[in-house]
This record gives structure tokens, C-alpha cells and sequence, in this order.
């Protein structure tokens, strides 16, 4: 039998609301993947949607945890970081990677830290430099269009985009981290949204897009990254793993819609797991 897998995933943790770990926790292990956390806040709930949620900085804790994992020799497939909560703690991930990542371990960087054309409002001006380091790191970063330009410090452009500018993001990000490069949000007019790709090494690159499904939905952007990086850690090729992650991403915001539910409390990705579970398999297969 095969040697399982296994990850940290570096997020916060929303008590209540369908993000982060509450995402990468489930969807990894429906993969086979043994996931383990390091949670950088602990809130009441997600941020969107909802007023008077607690917070809880767990700055503190991090570095302990990963000298702890480092004293007993446990060793990663895979890192994966999400929401960071300030500055520090981007610096403190880049020593967590120093203690438990090998050679061969996969990094994975979702820089979270911004949407619809602007930072989110608990960084400030500083950070996007700070996660720009951290995503020199990384083997594979998956950001969304704000956050690539934020990375490259450029003004916030709103779609539909052209080709020639798609390229060019998708050059200047790879300058910043030497890996794959996954920008999501990507569309060239209303009916369709998805991702690009670039392969570090290689210089590949694809578009991988779907159907655009009309409303907001809450915790989409983790259940991409993480369904990403289970078809990457089950050998998908970045632009087969970059498509499985929009269709099981489609899916979820589609059944969340025919469901009918509270939008504010997150995409509904828990209903198709075992369907998710089937896809790495049957398109491992062919």
C-alpha cells in the first residue's frame, strides 16, 4: 500500500463559516491526506457577512508548535498557508518552512489578503511586501487577481481582461516566486471565469475556464487552493490539477445555490465530497 501523504496547513480558524481550516481540514482528508494545522487566530466567525466576531491572535503559538512537530522528527509532504494575520506572522511562516520543510516538500502559498479590487481592511500598506517574500518561497502560490496586483504593486485593473495582460500578470508574479503560478478570477467576459497557469521551469502556460455562476459566495477561493493541492499531491499535472479544482468548485457553489441557504455562512463543499473523492481517482486513472 501506498505511503500516505501528509500536510500543514497554516490558516486561521473561524468557530462558525466555511473557510480556512474549516476547508483545508476536511477536503485534504476526503483526499487520503493525513492534515495537520497550525491555526494563526482563532474567530467566532468568518469575517464576511458578520459584525461583533471575536479574535483571538495565536501569533504566539506558532513558532512552539513547529519546534515541537521539528523535536519528534515529524516530517511534511506538503505546507500550506492561507490567511496570515499581520506582518509578523509572515516572517514567523518563513522560519515555521525552515524547521519542518525538507528539499522535497511541497510549499504551497495562498496570499491571501485581499478581494474585489481591494486589501482587506485589517492589513495595512506594508503587508503586500511581506507576503511577497513569503511567496519567494513557495513552490506553488494561488493568488486571486487583487492579490496579484497587490504582489506587484500595481494598481487594481477589473475585468474582463485581455490575453496580453493575463500573460503579463502571469510573468511578473513568476518572477516573484520561481514555482507554479495559479492566478484565479481570471475571465475574458461575463459567461466565464476560472484560472491561469504557469509552470515554473517550463514557462507553460494554460487557461482553464468554466461556466460563471451569478452571486457571491463565501469560502471559494479555500476550496480551490485546497482542492488544488489535493490533485497535486495525488500527481496531477498543474493544469489538470488547476481544472479539477474549478469543477468541484463550480460544483459547490452550484449546489449551494440550488440549496437555497444563508449565502453569508459559505459555499456548501461538504455535500460532494465523496463525488470529490471519486474525481482524484477516475481522472488519476486516465
Amino acid at each position: 500500500m501506498e505511503r500516505q501523504k501528509r500536510v500543514a496547513a497554516i490558516h486561521d480558524i473561524s468557530c462558525f463559516g466555511k473557510c480556512s481550516l474549516t476547508v483545508a481540514l476536511p477536503m485534504l482528508s476526503c483526499a487520503g491526506i493525513e492534515t495537520c494545522c497550525i491555526p494563526t487566530a482563532v474567530l467566532s466567525t468568518h469575517t464576511g457577512g458578520f459584525s461583533g466576531y471575536t479574535y483571538h491572535d495565536l501569533t504566539a503559538d506558532i513558532l512552539p508548535i513547529a519546534d515541537h512537530w521539528k523535536s519528534q522528527q515529524i516530517q511534511f509532504d506538503a505546507v500550506y498557508t492561507g490567511f496570515l494575520g499581520s506582518r509578523e506572522q509572515t516572517d514567523i511562516i518563513g522560519r515555521v518552512l525552515d524547521r519542518i520543510a525538507r528539499e522535497d516538500t511541497l510549499v504551497m502559498v495562498d496570499p491571501v489578503m485581499g478581494d474585489d479590487g481591494r486589501l482587506y481592511p485589517v492589513f495595512d500598506e506594508s503587508f503586500p511586501a511581506a507576503m511577497r517574500g513569503l511567496c519567494a518561497r513557495a513552490h506553488v502560490i494561488v493568488p486571486n487577481m487583487t492579490e496579484a496586483y497587490l504582489l506587484l504593486d500595481e494598481p487594481y485593473q477589473a475585468g474582463p481582461y485581455s490575453e496580453a495582460e493575463i500573460d503579463r500578470l502571469l510573468t511578473g508574479l513568476s518572477r516573484i516566486c520561481p514555482g507554479h503560478v495559479v492566478l484565479t478570477g481570471v475571465h475574458f467576459d461575463e459567461a466565464s471565469l476560472g484560472a491561469a497557469t504557469m509552470e515554473g521551469g517550463t514557462g507553460r502556460r494554460e487557461v482553464v475556464l468554466r461556466r460563471k455562476v451569478d452571486g457571491f459566495y463565501h469560502g471559494t477561493g479555500d476550496v480551490y487552493a485546497s482542492t488544488l493541492l489535493a490533485a497535486l499531491m495525488h500527481d496531477f499535472s498543474l493544469s489538470e490539477a488547476a481544472g479539477l479544482a474549478a469543477d468541484y468548485t463550480v460544483l459547490s457553489i452550484e449546489t449551494t445555490k440550488a440549496m437555497d441557504k444563508e449565502l453569508r455562512y459559505g459555499v456548501n463543499f461538504e455535500y460532494n465530497l465523496p463525488k470529490l473523492m471519486q474525481m482524484l481517482k477516475k481522472e488519476q486513472a486516465q
